[in-house]
């Protein structure tokens, strides 16, 4: 399934700065600022009523703001929807469809209000549609509705597409499919934006990683950067009982923290890199110590959510 490649936008593709949306006395976005890079796949994460859904929804143009400001491709997606939905591709959670039309002429009908769609029958066959055509929408299941729904969204060979929780209810094969037509799209240039509660998509998919909690950007980075700038790694080995840590840490960095845990199980906290793997064997060399068990945790994406947010990432 192979598209020719978009021209890349000079600049954020979608540009969100002071954002608020309200609901009666509550903000469910709150002065909320972000940034999707051209030709890259930026996650959204978020614990439930973060603001997640009403950001997403206020860039495709579904709700206005009542403060700040919102472009996209350049453009403002309620003022200038009409010039903006034929280059954006959308798939929802829920809804957008008719229930009673059948999954093949729905898709083709997606199609034909497209200058240049992709193969319809490559795409029903690449997302496991084929056997549930002739099928009408309400019969599918919740599976073949997502897939369907994401096929939709990309059928127009669209240059920014925001898909919403895009293998919810997907077997882990159905899966395995939708991620690499994610890759797809990043490699024919076009920008994707998902939200998803499965945080090994994130890791798996995602160039950049936006996290937010009550309406507000927490952070946003690379799923590197991210963990390299959240809690500290552990370096952990086994030597002979009682080393003399005291001796170690001068040694290594300040901020760096060492323990004997259990008889002569230790653990080093701080900035571990190699430079610090190095200066530990090093000393350990020095004072005729075989350390052995020699171990680097590096701590994850789920990790720094749980530290900037105190939740769990949950469907």
């Amino acid at each position: 399934m192979k598209s020719e490649p978009a021209p890349p936008p000079t600049g954020p593709v979608v540009q969100v700065r002071g954002l608020v949306k309200r609901y009666g006395s509550r903000a469910a976005v709150d002065g909320l600022d972000l940034d999707v890079r051209a030709g890259a796949v930026t996650a959204v994460l978020g614990p439930n009523g973060a603001g997640k859904t009403t950001t997403i929804e206020t860039c495709e143009g579904y709700r206005r703001p009542d403060d700040g400001t919102v472009r996209v491709l350049g453009l403002d997606p309620v003022a200038d929807a009409a010039r903006l939905r034929p280059r954006i591709g959308v798939m929802l959670q829920s809804g957008g469809v008719y229930s009673g039309a059948r999954a093949d002429e729905m898709l083709r009908h997606m199609a034909k209000l497209h200058a240049h769609p992709l193969d319809v029958d490559a795409l029903i066959e690449r997302l496991g549609l084929g056997g549930c055509g002739r099928t009408t929408y309400r019969r599918l299941s919740g599976g073949q509705q997502q897939r369907l729904a994401l096929a939709m969204a990309v059928v127009g060979r669209p240059e920014l597409v925001f898909l919403d929780e895009p293998t919810a209810g997907l077997d882990p094969q159905a899966r395995r499919s939708t991620w690499e037509l994610v890759r797809e799209l990043r490699t024919d240039g076009v920008s994707v934006v998902l939200t998803t509660h499965f945080m090994d998509e994130a890791e798996e998919l995602a160039d950049d990683v936006a996290i937010i909690d009550a309406g507000r950007l927490l952070t946003q980075g690379s799923p590197e950067a991210l963990c390299r700038g959240g809690a500290e790694n552990t370096l952990r080995f086994t030597g002979r009982p009682g080393l003399d840590l005291g001796s170690l840490l001068k040694a290594l960095p300040d901020g760096t923290e060492a323990a004997e845990l259990t008889t002569g199980a230790y653990r080093i906290t701080g900035d571990v890199d190699p430079q610090l793997l190095a200066t530990v064997t090093s000393w350990c060399a020095q004072h005729g110590v075989m350390p052995s068990g020699i171990s680097v945790e590096r701590h994850t994406l789920e990790d720094v959510f749980l530290e900037l947010t105190g939740k769990e990432l949950r469907a």
